[in-house]
């Protein structure tokens, strides 16, 4: 059995194992040389109360003891096999398509954009503002939108499923095993596309149908069952329907709408990305310390309560950049990534608050489920007025947001379209931008120095989540009245991140299994 060892490590210490190695064999009193393997199982920085540390936990496996074998997915043939139909090839789509194979059924994938090297040239279009592909963006087409906008593997819900097991998976498909003890993992958006690719192939080996620019029109349903989908014009049957399709699918939401599928409004968050210089941030994280450069760019995860609602950071991207996410060129929408190195001299954030039932009331007479969808439209399409000229996005320097003033000029920014000058608080609406503007005052307590005119908000942040949740039963996962759909991940108002999503689609794998005989 391997020793587990426990270090406390200032962070030159901890950033080569030429410095930690002497020092786990002196703990284990035994030579450095009978030492076969150390492998870290987790790793993470404390900067508390001023004293940078890094806490290392280690396996040591001793001269001539056996030593772990190497991660290993078997994926057998489903020629033949039961099928079942997957809208969606993020990472819900995928993961659950793996878990099917393994649990004996065949997956039938249905993506609307394209497979992901062709994707990453639509992006490229998109950042040279030559205009915007609705099928293949930063929102739709292979892998999902964690694939060019994310990168961070971190969930907060250890209940959904094996957490540990999905990041094996993302390992076994080519990921770094850091992501396995990374206190806040991290693939990165320039490694991800490989590993998704990766899966695809693994998906296609094993006899599964994966299907690029087939977009989903409608649902089949019958007598309270489905019976499969239409797709690129063709009818497929299938014994059940797995809608992993995202939170930007709108138009998937009025599909099942049309087909009397019942969906619900739910609350949700919007605001803005803010970006700071990486080097300020760090600053403020590791407290000007002299070893900060053996450390990775620092992050930050805040939270306030404003007027009753919540305001917090979200998808906090350190060394990163900011990126185009809308799906129309009618909106204006931004979203954040880090590449697997964070090396950009920017650190920027998702900064929002709660949209609540009550403030998209006014839409629900006419929309009904739907009302919280078009007010996230209507805030995109506010956005994108203020920066019509192609992909550019509407900013305006943190100091004068706070203070209700113009900027009169914007500091470097990492959004490549390019930014134009805005006052954010006479467009958007009353209740966001004014406990976004106290939310930053209370931050600045935090973080002194995260109140500068050195950072910019860009607008608007406004994919967090779906607006809409398709309902489901808590026992099948089944939607309630529509036996054989399987409504999972962020589309489905199941999931807030790549790993919950998911681990939600490997649950509605194992609970097609129940259901369905192979």
């Amino acid at each position: 059995m391997p020793k587990i060892i426990t270090l406390t490590l200032s962070p030159k210490q901890a950033s080569d194992a030429k410095f930690y190695t002497p020092l786990v064999a002196r703990e284990l009193r035994i030579k450095e040389s009978d030492i076969a393997l150390l492998r870290i199982v987790k790793r993470s920085v404390d900067a508390r109360r001023g004293a940078l540390k890094v806490n290392l936990s280690l396996e040591a496996y001793i001269d001539k003891e056996e030593q772990p074998a190497p991660l290993h997915f078997d994926y057998p043939s489903v020629v033949g096999k039961p099928e079942i139909i997957i809208v969606g090839a993020g990472p819900a789509g995928l993961y659950c398509a793996l878990r099917l194979i393994e649990l004996g059924y065949k997956p039938i994938l249905f993506e609307r954009g394209k497979e992901v090297v062709e994707r990453g040239k639509d992006i490229a279009k998109i950042q040279r503002n030559q205009g915007v592909n609705p099928d293949s963006n930063y929102a739709f087409g292979e892998g999902g939108a964690g694939t060019f906008s994310d990168g961070k593997l971190f969930t907060r819900s250890k209940k959904r499923g094996d957490y540990n097991r999905a990041l094996q998976r993302l390992v076994f498909h080519g990921a770094s095993p850091e992501v396995l003890y990374e206190a806040h993992p991290h693939i990165g958006s320039d490694r991800l596309p490989r590993i998704i690719a990766n899966m695809r192939d693994a998906i296609s080996a094993a006899g599964g149908e994966v299907h690029f620019e087939r977009r989903v029109e409608e649902l089949i349903v019958r007598n309270g069952r489905v019976e499969g989908v239409i797709a690129g014009g063709d009818r497929v049957e299938a014994q059940a329907v797995v809608i992993a399709t995202g939170h930007s699918a709108r138009d998937i939401y009025y599909m099942l709408h049309r087909s009397g599928v019942r969906l619900e409004a739910k609350a949700y968050a919007m605001g803005v990305r803010i970006e700071h210089p990486q080097q300020l941030i760090n600053n403020i994280q590791y407290h000007r310390s002299p070893e900060m450069e053996y450390l990775p760019s620092a992050s930050y995860s805040l939270v306030a309560q404003v007027g009753g609602r919540g305001v917090y950071s979200f998808c906090m991207c350190p060394g990163g950049f900011i990126v185009p996410a809308l799906t129309d060129e009618s909106e204006s929408v931004v979203n954040g990534m880090s590449p697997s190195h964070r090396n950009s001299p920017y650190a920027n954030s998702g900064f929002v608050t709660e949209i609540r039932e009550e403030d998209f009331a006014h839409l629900s007479e006419q929309y009904g489920a739907l009302a919280g969808l078009v007010f996230q439209q209507q805030l995109e399409q506010a956005a994108r007025a203020q920066a019509p000229e192609n992909q550019t996005a509407p900013a305006q320097r943190v100091a004068d947001f706070v203070a209700g003033r113009r900027s009169t000029s914007l500091p470097k920014c990492s959004y490549v379209p390019g930014i134009v000058e805005s006052r954010l608080d006479e467009w958007m609406p009353k209740f966001m931008s004014s406990r976004l503007r106290e939310a930053i005052s209370v931050f600045d307590k935090r973080m002194k120095g995260y109140l500068t005119n050195e950072a910019v908000v860009v607008g608007v942040e406004s994919r967090t989540s779906t607006p809409v949740r398709i309902p489901r039963d808590r026992e099948s996962l089944q939607h309630p009245e529509v036996a054989g759909l399987y409504p999972t991940g962020e589309g489905a108002g199941f999931a807030g991140g790549i790993i919950s999503a998911a681990l939600d689609g490997e649950r509605i794998a194992e609970a097609i299994a129940t259901t369905v005989e192979s």
